[in-house]
């Protein structure tokens, strides 16, 4: 086990996926001291992928981990917002905390619309809850962003008879995750559904009343949401000493370890260097919070493993599930597997021939099979990994 210097007290600031399952972790692996889990919000850690679905449909009301913190021996101090770090000492505005070791999981923030104050976001349970209390039947509501919290929130809006539209500045929806070719299969979904969507539409201003185009053009909303992606939770740690990267993430080694002892980070606000893609990446999907809270834990407690999972990632919207695994990148040659046409297809990248990613629409098992392919860095025939018809798993080479 880890030695940890002045305390044997460990400190996890950020009380989402991440840190709760690096908290829970810890005392599972074996750790005796003592446990502090520091979240911002006044709930209890909780699950954020139902926010736009369950919680919004009104299917649910709150969507709290199943973590039994007390038995476990751990603190939950909530409503604490870290300020500050320094050696050994987190700064909160409830008060410090030393700590032995520190593993920083505050996760991200929505980015804003600049001027936009009176738009709505969804990043917590009370964002969700807010929202949900103004849907209703022929409410006018304009989504800025067409990626995966847009098509969730814009499916949940109509389910509530709302008439949606959408804008998204990028040339289809989800720009910057898929090639633009990818994104445009998708926007049938958005007509089929009754909502409208504007693509090459960038947002001027939010105004009473409606939402105003770089083109001039005017848009009639009641209400508006802004889903255009999030930024790591990092600030407070300005001139502790925590090296971050352009986009404000922690930068971690492949270890989870910053280059401050004893202090480490998980979940959306880290950058760790992978082996696998040949690059750091920046996760921001509850897959990754799940493992690499785990693996802050085990890291703390002694283990010098790589932490280098395939990405994954799902999103439930316009009645279908969209699952992604992996990492495509430039150059990538992209291959389809179907027809958006289909009623379920998949898209798959290729380096070499080697299996880097595939996006897969209503095909669980094209994902199941090549998330494995990926993992093992498999050499595909891609006239056999084309057709739908060919399990995934028999297109390997050779």
């Amino acid at each position: 086990m880890a030695e940890l210097s002045g305390t044997d007290q460990v400190v996890v600031v950020g009380a989402g996926l991440a840190g709760a399952q690096c908290a829970s972790g810890l005392r599972r692996g074996g750790w005796q001291g003592r446990i502090v889990l520091v979240g911002d919000e006044p709930h209890a850690p909780y699950d954020r992928p139902p926010l736009s679905k369950e919680v919004l449909l009104g299917k649910a009301d709150a969507t709290t981990l199943d973590i039994d913190f007390p038995h476990l021996g751990i603190e939950l101090l909530t409503g604490r917002r870290a300020t500050g770090l320094t050696p050994g000492v987190l700064h909160t505005d409830g008060g410090d905390l030393p700590y032995g070791a520190l593993v920083i999981a505050t996760g991200a923030v929505p980015r804003v619309l600049p001027g936009a104050e009176r738009a709505h976001l969804l990043h917590t349970l009370d964002d969700a809850l807010a929202l949900r209390a103004l849907l209703r039947p022929g409410l006018r509501l304009v989504l800025v962003g067409a990626g995966w919290i847009g098509a969730e929130v814009a499916t949940a809006a109509r389910a509530a008879g709302c008439e949606v539209t959408v804008v998204e500045a990028g040339p289809a929806p989800v720009p910057g995750a898929l090639p633009a070719e990818v994104g445009r299969a998708m926007t049938a979904w958005y007509a089929e559904a009754g909502v409208g969507l504007r693509c090459g539409a960038a947002v001027e201003a939010v105004e009473p009343g409606a939402v105003l185009l770089a083109d001039g053009s005017r848009l009639p909303a009641d209400e508006v949401v802004v889903g255009i992606g999030a930024r790591p939770a990092t600030d407070w740690l300005a001139g502790s000493g925590v090296r971050l990267d352009a986009a404000g993430a922690v930068l971690v080694d492949e270890g989870l370890r910053t280059a401050l002892p004893g202090v480490y980070a998980a979940g959306d606000c880290a950058s760790y260097p992978s082996a696998r893609t040949g690059a750091r990446l920046t996760v921001q999907h509850w897959d990754h919070a799940l493992q690499s809270g785990e693996a802050a834990a085990a890291a703390v407690l002694g283990a010098d493993l790589p932490y280098d999972p395939v990405p994954y990632f799902w999103s439930e919207q316009f009645g279908r599930m969209v699952q992604y695994a992996g990492r495509h990148g430039d150059g990538d040659e992209l291959l389809w597997r179907g027809s958006p046409a289909d009623a379920s297809w998949a898209v798959l990248w290729l380096r070499d021939g080697v299996l880097r990613a595939l996006l897969a629409v209503d095909r669980p098992r094209d994902l199941t099979q090549g998330r494995r392919l990926v993992e093992r860095g498999a050499v595909l025939d891609p006239a056999r990994a084309a057709d739908p018809s060919v399990p995934l798993k028999s297109a390997v080479a050779g």
